[in-house]
């Protein structure tokens, strides 16, 4: 319950190399990850667990939210560092993001 996969694009000049991901998880969440099967696992606030790897040349997401979490503030830091490590992981802004991902649904 509250489990999300997704899968990102990286920008001309983000490489998809596990070991700088690693190092963006770990300044953005300020944890240093789990690591198995080629998967880094990290918790932090409203997400119980968040897995990210890298696959195919792209960054693979997974997270479960931690619904018992009701703290605003920690919910809003929770997000604003998800968000942050997909920028810096990606290159992508989350407004880019948003437009890659209603330009994939509509098929264009």
């Amino acid at each position: 319950m509250g489990e999300i996969i997704s899968e990102y694009t990286f920008k001309r000049g983000s490489k998809p190399e596990t070991e700088r991901i690693r190092g963006i998880l770990e300044e953005v969440f300020e944890v240093k990850p789990a690591e198995s099967e080629g998967k880094m696992t990290v918790s932090y606030g409203a997400i119980k667990e968040l897995k990210a790897w890298v696959q195919d040349k792209k960054l693979h997401v997974e997270t479960t939210s931690d619904l018992s979490v009701k703290d605003e503030k920690l919910i809003l830091d929770t997000n604003k560092r998800f968000r942050d490590f997909l920028e810096e992981a990606t290159g992508y802004t989350a407004k880019e993001r948003l437009k890659m991902a209603k330009k994939a649904v509509s098929g264009e």
